[in-house]
């Protein structure tokens, strides 16, 4: 970390199709190698995939969000589930690191639910990538899938590390 001034949040126009910035958000970090048309259409496939085979489901969806498009309240919905509340944080105190237990900001929050959600759907075993990702927005948004299980390996190691809650600065 720079000691010398924060670094500057950038702004980050909302997606074409939606007019949502946290998707706009997911494509960009979705995207490979300047190829955002290419990371543009595997996410608005992935939503429209999701919605269509959620049709037998029942989720609690947003209410407002589901009539611009379901797809989209999935996605929310999955990225909600996911967040983190707490995660730990290396602390060394005298020649010794302890693994200290601290609440997630809600940018950060959202960061690292995007990260593994993008992560697990890349590790998945479907033909493309925009059924892997799909898939993993629908279980995600179950509370089941790789995504969720990384959610809860970090509130469990939080929990594990409660006793070191006291360094926490």
């Amino acid at each position: 970390m720079s000691r010398r001034h924060a670094a500057e949040t950038r702004q980050v126009l909302p997606d074409p199709q939606f007019g949502d910035k946290v998707l706009s958000k997911f494509v960009n970090c979705l995207m490979v190698d300047g190829k955002k048309a290419v990371a543009e259409g595997i996410v608005y496939g992935a939503l429209e995939l999701a919605a269509q085979r959620s049709q037998n489901l029942t989720l609690e969806l947003d209410p407002q969000l589901a009539e611009k498009s379901k797809g989209l309240a999935i996605f929310h919905t999955a990225l909600n589930r996911v967040k983190p509340q707490v995660e730990v944080r290396s602390r060394r105190v005298g020649g010794a690191t302890y693994q200290v237990p601290v609440e997630v900001r809600g940018i950060r929050q959202q960061t690292l639910a995007i990260r593994w959600i993008i992560e697990n759907s890349r590790k998945r075993s479907e033909r493309t990538m925009t059924e892997r990702l799909a898939n993993e927005i629908l279980d995600a948004a179950q509370d089941r899938g790789g995504s969720v299980k990384k959610r809860d390996d970090t509130h469990k190691m939080a929990d594990a590390n409660k006793a070191f809650a006291h360094y926490r600065w």
